[in-house]
């Protein structure tokens, strides 16, 4: 189980943007705390400004998450890993496999990712797995959480996903913002159900709270179902509005949508667009279909057929169907249609 993106429920946004394509997950918004500036446009759209929090609000968002000790432990194997961190890999791997062989489980680990990766080097999974395993057992968040996986795959360690389980807690509980996410999820799937759930809010909440952009949409999909308590939207779309500036393109989408709508804070359609158009150029289906909308109603931007229509026909490629959007189409003049169709073969 890796980082998948979440999928918690079917939190189906009753929005007046229409249908969204067969399997594009809808969700919630983010806080009035929040404030956002409208993001950059690429040259087909007009205005440019960077999506960012106006000055001031960043800070307020979550408390600042805890120093966590280095991937490869609390302290790194110097040389080796200031090598690694230049793209020295083979350098990195000559270095520590000495301090790994003498027991250093910080080189073990740096050794293991090495070889994993197949970083300098042809990949070499099993030798990785077993160095992973004695990092692991002395204690390194990064080795419990690699060998975890690793476990729960069976192809280069044993297969045991109880003992998997309990490194990937292990993993957690020491601050690995990976393992708390890939915890919870094992949690919820254990245990289906609010019991579940409950186990798994205070993890993906660790992770959330360490940065991590999966377990920050997650904790934005808890609070609008009200799984804590009552729904709390103002929370919720804090949680999306970190997601959505770590390029999470499904927390663009909904961050984009609330905005639209006022959900959760007050309407701004100028922010609204530019994350809904930020959504849409990282390939978000939905976000391409409710950005033209956008152009259509002239919400945040100036009216446009032309790129509604084309914004619309790159969504319809990729097999989404809006009636609304449909008729619009047909209601274009021939050559309106031949242009929209050239410009939506030039959008990325």
């Amino acid at each position: 189980m890796t980082t998948n993106r979440l999928a918690l429920a079917a939190l189906v946004l009753a929005a007046a943007f229409g249908p969204v394509p067969a399997g594009a997950a809808e969700s919630p918004p983010d806080p009035a705390s929040v404030q956002l500036e409208p993001p950059n446009l690429s040259p087909d759209a007009g205005p440019a400004v960077e999506p960012r929090i106006l000055p001031g609000t960043a800070a307020g968002l979550l408390p600042a998450a805890p120093a966590l000790p280095s991937r490869f432990g609390t302290k790194a194997p110097d040389d080796a890993f200031g090598a690694f961190q230049r793209g020295l890999y083979i350098t990195a791997y000559n270095l520590a496999l000495p301090r790994a062989q003498a027991g250093d489980p910080a080189a073990q680990t740096l050794v293991a990712e090495l070889l994993s990766r197949g970083l300098g080097m042809a990949r070499k999974p099993s030798e990785a797995a077993d160095w992973y395993r004695k990092a692991a057992d002395a204690g390194i968040p990064e080795a419990k959480f690699q060998y975890a996986l690793m476990m729960i795959d069976g192809k280069h360690a044993p297969q045991d996903g109880e003992r998997a389980f309990e490194l990937m807690k292990e993993a957690a509980d020491l601050g690995n913002r990976l393992a708390a996410f890939n915890y919870a999820q094992m949690l919820v799937d254990r245990e289906p159900g609010p019991t579940g759930m409950n186990k798994a809010v205070p993890y993906y909440e660790m992770a959330a709270r360490a940065g991590l952009a999966d377990a920050q949409y997650a904790m934005a999909q808890i609070h609008t179902a009200g799984v804590l308590g009552p729904p709390d939207d103002l929370k919720a779309r804090n949680f999306l509005a970190l997601a959505a500036m770590q390029n999470f393109d499904s927390a663009q989408l909904d961050l984009a949508t609330w905005l639209v709508e006022g959900r959760g804070g007050r309407t701004d359609y100028e922010a609204g667009f530019g994350w809904m158009r930020r959504a849409a150029e990282a390939g978000n289906v939905a976000a391409q279909n409710r950005l033209a909308k956008l152009y259509v109603y002239a919400l945040g931007t100036d009216p446009d057929p032309i790129l509604a229509a084309a914004w619309y026909i790159k969504a319809r490629r990729a097999g989404l169907r809006d009636l609304e959007m449909e008729d619009f189409l047909q209601g274009l003049t021939s050559e309106q249609q031949k242009q929209a169709i050239e410009r939506a073969n030039r959008l990325r």
